[in-house]
């Protein structure tokens, strides 16, 4: 497969420019308008942000790309599926107030939203997935599959379970219903390492599903019943106490996520902007966003979001970590096992390289690519 084009531009706004009309400059070069939305219904993925998290992408970006759609005669609306885990976004009607405390109405970003799996996570489409090696079929919020055009907007930050939340976590774990991020998330389940446990609670506080207790020693004890997989209590430990039990776990997760992507996008027009900025170290679902641990890089747009995920990575792994963080937190640490990565740096147990690898597998899109600065 031939290399595919990444456009990108910096966060540099000399007086007289705007971080708006620098996106809308990098979609218009990146050709969104060669896709034909006349008439045609546009779903716009992201997230909205888990209330107390302030690291979401502003409401303001995503009016740009609604803007450029209805100019080209499309009708956009914004779109993300219900949680697996409680949480401000669990339903469809808790999920609009959170978006609506966040900034998100039809005034400020230029189109009306719908929540993709409706009012329970359960309005879901099973497709097939093309190629797919772990997932036949994915279970894919309606709305979203309704959609002629899909077009992805992505907060690029860290992950504790996939290494970095990109474009196809976007996609792939986004759009998928209830059942479907289940099915996902279905690898394996963590454990606790006692010895290692300082009994601080965080871990429970994190923890959507109730499935985190105390023993007599005041160690963490999870109920594997009651776990979902979702792998919040591995990013909420301080002192790498709680580990996934099943040793490919996670790049079991990589694998089925970039397969669910695949099943979103097959055989329709998209596009798709990546934001590498905020890069918090954990996922934008948990209710606070850690301090940053790479500076703000950039806007990344392309056709291919393989290729965007990868050109998204390479940045950030050429980055120089920020200070005061928990990646240059974690690399201070006497005996430190530098990986040289800054995603594994930040979070060791992970194993992001899997979801590009298996995205390029099934042919979703290409981790060769070419960069063009606008």
């Amino acid at each position: 497969m031939e290399a595919s084009t990444v456009y990108f531009t910096d966060f540099r706004c000399p007086v007289g420019t705007s971080l708006t009309e620098k996106l809308r400059r990098l979609c218009l070069a990146a050709g969104i308008r060669n896709i034909d939305m006349d008439g045609r219904f546009v779903a716009i993925k992201m997230h909205f942000g888990e209330l107390g998290n302030l690291a979401y992408l502003r409401p303001n970006y995503a009016k740009v790309v609604a803007d450029l759609c209805k100019e080209q005669g499309g009708l956009p609306f914004l779109t993300d599926c219900n949680t697996l885990y409680p949480g401000s976004r669990k339903n469809a009607l808790e999920h609009l107030t959170c978006a609506q405390e966040n900034g998100f109405w039809p005034m400020t970003t230029g189109c009306q939203i719908l929540i993709g799996d409706g009012l329970r996570g359960t309005d879901e489409v099973e497709v097939p997935v093309p190629n797919g090696e772990y997932c036949k079929t994915a279970k894919i919020g309606r709305a979203i599959m309704d959609a002629d055009i899909f077009i992805s907007l992505t907060h690029f930050k860290g992950h504790e379970s996939t290494g970095f939340g990109g474009t196809i976590k976007n996609i792939g774990m986004g759009c998928g219903s209830r059942a479907g991020k289940m099915e996902q998330h279905a690898s394996g389940h963590p454990a606790v390492q006692e010895s290692l446990c300082r009994g601080c609670h965080r871990c429970a506080k994190e923890c959507g599903s109730d499935a985190i207790r105390y023993n007599e020693q005041n160690k963490a004890v999870i109920d594997q019943d009651k776990c979902k997989g979702c792998g919040r209590c591995i990013g909420a430990c301080n002192f790498d106490a709680i580990y996934a039990q099943c040793d490919n776990a996670n790049e079991m997760l990589d694998r089925k996520m970039a397969e669910y992507a695949a099943a979103v996008c097959y055989d329709r027009p998209t596009f798709h902007i990546s934001l590498v900025q905020d890069v918090s170290p954990n996922c934008d679902c948990h209710g606070e966003n850690d301090a940053p641990i790479l500076p703000d890089i950039g806007i990344f747009a392309s056709f291919d979001p393989v290729a965007l995920d990868q050109a998204c990575a390479d940045a950030c792994l050429a980055a120089q970590p920020l200070p005061n963080s928990q990646l240059s937190q974690n690399l201070a640490k006497p005996g430190w096992n530098c990986h040289h990565d800054n995603f594994k740096d930040s979070n060791p147990n992970i194993e992001w390289k899997a979801t590009l690898e298996q995205a390029e597998k099934i042919g979703m899109g290409t981790r060769k690519y070419t960069l063009k600065k606008i």
